[in-house]
């Protein structure tokens, strides 16, 4: 079983040159005044912050007026949804009841000036006024 063996060699640590790191040259401006990039980078966001928020001021009032406008027309459209749907559900009773057969009877006779031959006729009559004399007591 251990016809062939593979050669065993040493590894050897190979040396690599120390690594060098580059050395940053910073001038002279940014040694004496560290902050000023800082400041200068604050001040231009600050500035763009500034006309971005006048930018949106000054489009949201230009908005107002058309905003107004479209809130009077939607308060008048609802108005005017409120009252078409009083028609219909109004209509669409009157459509159950003209079209439902137990009533037909009766919306025929509403309609029309005949009766129905089985129903009894009833006449209402006032009583006759009371004569003035009548009325009051004599001595």
């Amino acid at each position: 079983m251990q016809a062939i063996q593979p050669t065993v060699t040493p590894l050897r640590p190979v040396k690599t040159p120390p690594r060098v790191t580059p050395r940053r040259h910073s001038s002279s401006r940014q040694r004496s005044y560290p902050h000023q990039m800082l400041a200068a980078e604050t001040g231009v966001k600050l500035a763009v912050n500034m006309v971005l928020s006048v930018c949106a001021t000054s489009a949201l009032i230009q908005l107002w007026p058309h905003y107004r406008a479209v809130q009077e027309k939607l308060h008048e459209i609802q108005a005017e949804v409120n009252l078409t749907q009083g028609r219909v559900e109004k209509s669409r009773s009157n459509f159950n009841r003209y079209f439902d057969p137990s009533l037909a009877k009766t919306v025929m006779q509403e309609q029309s000036n005949r009766v129905d031959p089985h129903q009894r006729a009833v006449i209402l009559q006032e009583p006759p006024a009371p004569d003035a004399e009548e009325s009051t007591p004599q001595p």
